[in-house]
Order: C-alpha cells, then structure tokens, then sequence
C-alpha cells in the first residue's frame, strides 16, 4: 500500500497533462466540430423560447409529468407527433469559458484522486512501470468514460459523438496511467 502523501506529484501533473491534451483536442483536433448541429430555425425558436421565459435547465419535451399521464392519448399523440427531446439551456450572456475551465480541471484533479487512492491501496511501493499503469489507467478510463454511454442509451446523443467522447476518455486514461506509472514511489 502507498500513501496518500505520496502520490500528489502524479495526481497534480496528470491532471495539468490531461487539461491540456484536452484542449488540444478540443481547440486544434476539431473532431468534435460535427457533435452539434444548428435547428432549423434557430432564430424563431430562440425568440419563442425568449417570449416564453425559458430558464436556464433541462427540459424533456413533450413533458408528461408522471408515468400515468406518459400513456393518456394526449401525451401519446404529442409523442407520435414530434419533435421528441432533449434540450439543456445554460444561462444567457457571450461565450466565456472561465467557470467551465476551472470546473473541468477541478474534475481531472478529483479524478487523480480516485486514482491514487484505488492505485495506491492495489499497489506496494516499488510496483513495476506497467502494473501502475495498467491499474491506474483502468480506474482513469472508468472515471473518465465510463458513463458516456449513457448520454446515448437514455437521452438520443449520436453514438458517433459517444464514440469520440470515449476515445478522449481513453487518451486521457493513457496520460494518467503513464505519468501514475513514471512518479510511483
């Protein structure tokens, strides 16, 4: 068993090397570019939404309210009928990326964390290179993938975008493994 104490080093660079491979991946890759689309008449629905007071949240239209009323005829027609969805509104105002930023890298470092503390209670001091890693890039994955699914079985995300969401996870696994795998004690 490692202590703790002893795994802050890994835990502090792998989170810095995944923040930035993900922005590398985000800002220069460009695969994620096709993971949205524009609605057909983006204006006109933004303005009824607008007229309608539409807070930031989410929202499942059409919206039954309770599994009785998901079977009435009114319900199942609306289904029928469409549009069927999924829409999250984030609060208005000009892209700034700041609070996602420090939310997201406070999550890597959350992620070190579980790592170090699984890897740490799996694994002796000394451990060889490809054990750490292995252990540590599993537990990575886990933590960094392994919901993604999810988003596609339960609320229509394309799988084509959880595939790419996935291999992020992967890549991001393989970065906290190496470096758990090059500073263990």
């Amino acid at each position: 068993m490692v202590g703790f104490s002893a795994l802050w080093l890994p835990i502090v660079l792998s989170a810095v090397i995944v923040f930035i491979a993900s922005a590398v991946i985000h800002m220069a890759l460009r695969y994620h570019w096709s993971d949205y689309s524009a609605l057909p008449g983006e204006d006109n629905l933004m303005e009824a939404m607008r007229k309608e007071g539409v807070s930031p949240g989410n929202y499942h239209m059409p919206h039954a309210g309770s599994m009785a009323k998901l079977r009435s005829p009114e319900v199942v027609e609306k289904f029928t009928k469409g549009p069927v969805g999924f829409v999250t509104i984030i609060p208005s105002g000009p892209p700034a990326m700041g609070k996602q930023l420090v939310q997201w890298f406070v999550f890597v470092l959350v992620i070190g964390v579980v790592v170090a503390y699984l890897t740490g209670r799996t694994l002796g001091p000394g451990a060889d290179y490809l054990h750490v890693f292995r252990v540590a890039g599993t537990v990575a994955f886990l933590g960094f993938a392994g919901a993604e699914p999810v988003n596609s079985i339960w609320k229509g995300q394309n799988w084509s975008t959880s595939l790419k969401n996935l291999f992020d996870g992967l890549v991001y696994a393989l970065l906290t493994g190496g470096v758990f795998g090059w500073l263990w004690p």
